[in-house]
């Protein structure tokens, strides 16, 4: 299968290059792979990988993968304790780098809602049960993500926005507006990879994977339910924000290796998608934005 999605920036589409491609493939087509899959998806062994990227010698794994994927460090800061060859002790902390100040503008426009990944973005204005895009409806809906009956009646309708980030994309989130945290949980769950192969397959991980969520009261959006989902591989989610009151691109906190996705779901009639994100999403395309460009706009 091949993954097609619109670059925003160069205005045109490209075919992803996907990390681990024919391991996904084996994992969710062939029936081993269905069976080790079982196995994999456990969040232990998440765990455990994820302790791997941590130690220095998983730093040797840096060259190669930014030579594979054409990864280049300039927009990026370098790890404190990183040297002029290698500017990060471990493959973690090279996932988790940091953009330099500036290289990414987020926007201040009161009614223009900032990308608060740096992803590919499927959107639609309302999230009701007969999507089909990117996985099936009955699957995608509100009290199944939030899995609390307290904050789902407030977003049943409501606009939704999927950010999927790569392994390649930086892999910090932000908030997308002014705003203070209302509420916050952690949903247990396993993790599957998040893939577009995978969701073909398995069109239920949006609701089985491990997610955290946080509920935000907004000045411009109202309130927002931002969920970040667990994926293959990923060591861990991990929150940075420590108070309440929380600034428009202020970051949020990031995931440890692995592809991920976060998912922000609106209350009805308050905001949409850009057109060019609701387009693409029903050709099938996601839309690739960069940190802090628009996404969606207020009614």
């Amino acid at each position: 299968m091949m993954i097609q999605f619109f670059n925003r920036e160069k205005g045109n589409i490209e075919v992803e290059k996907v990390y681990g491609d024919r391991a996904i493939e084996w994992l969710y087509d062939s029936f081993m792979g269905r069976i080790f899959c079982n196995f994999l998806i456990k969040r232990f062994v998440s765990k455990w990988h994820g302790f791997y990227q941590n130690t220095r010698w998983s730093h040797r794994k840096i060259k190669s993968f930014l030579g594979t994927f054409q990864i280049s460090l300039e927009e990026f800061l370098p790890e404190d304790s990183g040297t002029s060859v290698m500017p990060y002790s471990s493959f973690n902390n090279f996932f988790i780098r940091r953009f330099k100040s500036g290289v990414r503008q987020i926007s201040d426009v009161q009614g223009e809602m900032p990308a608060f990944a740096e992803a590919r973005y499927f959107g639609h204005r309302e999230l009701s049960p007969n999507l089909t895009i990117p996985v099936k409806g009955e699957f995608l809906t509100v009290p199944r993500l939030l899995a609390d009956e307290r904050w789902a009646p407030l977003f049943v309708g409501g606009p939704i926005l999927i950010a999927r980030l790569c392994p390649v994309d930086y892999h910090r989130f932000h908030f997308p507006d002014d705003g203070r945290c209302m509420d916050h949980y952690r949903i247990p769950g396993l993790f599957h990879s998040v893939n577009p192969l995978a969701l073909k397959k398995k069109s239920d991980i949006f609701i089985t994977n491990e997610r955290h969520v946080t509920i935000l009261d907004t000045v411009n959006f109202g309130k927002l339910a931002y969920i970040e989902v667990g994926a293959l591989c990923v060591g861990k989610i991990v929150q940075t924000y420590s108070k309440r009151i929380f600034r428009r691109g202020e970051e949020k906190g990031y995931f440890l290796f692995g592809a991920s996705t976060v998912i922000v779901i609106g209350q009805k009639g308050l905001w949409f998608p850009t057109h060019d994100i609701l387009e693409n999403t029903q050709k099938g395309l996601e839309t690739l934005v960069k940190l802090g460009a628009r996404v969606a706009v207020k009614n």
